[in-house]
């Protein structure tokens, strides 16, 4: 099982990470305000992770594939890193349906 884990940015920010079960980061997400607005972050990951049609598939400047996971608003709700080739990208989306919903909470920022 995957887990979600909450740091503090060096602004003070809190942002999280969703790590496979191998440890891996698969999913980041911006710095939040607060605590609170960062876990409604979590949760919305974890609705929103399981559906296929929430994932934006893109390529960066290098040539490099990615992805973002968005709300049903359409607004970004984490970033993935940057893969060598479409297939290691489809696995990361493929772990995050995996992983989201059921994932713990770390909680590094206590």
């Amino acid at each position: 099982m995957g887990k979600f884990v909450i740091t503090l940015r060096k602004n003070g920010d809190p942002q999280f990470v969703l790590k496979a079960t191998n440890g891996r980061v698969i999913l980041a997400s911006q710095g939040y305000k607060s605590k609170k607005s960062c876990l409604e972050g979590i949760e919305s990951v974890k609705k929103n992770g399981p559906l296929e049609e929430r994932f934006e598939r893109l390529v960066a400047k290098n040539g490099q594939p990615y992805f973002n996971l968005k709300a049903s608003n359409g607004q970004v709700i984490g970033t993935s890193e940057m893969y060598s080739g479409a297939s290691a990208m489809e696995k990361g989306i493929e772990s995050v349906k995996k992983n989201a919903a059921d994932a713990d909470i770390e909680d590094l920022t206590v």
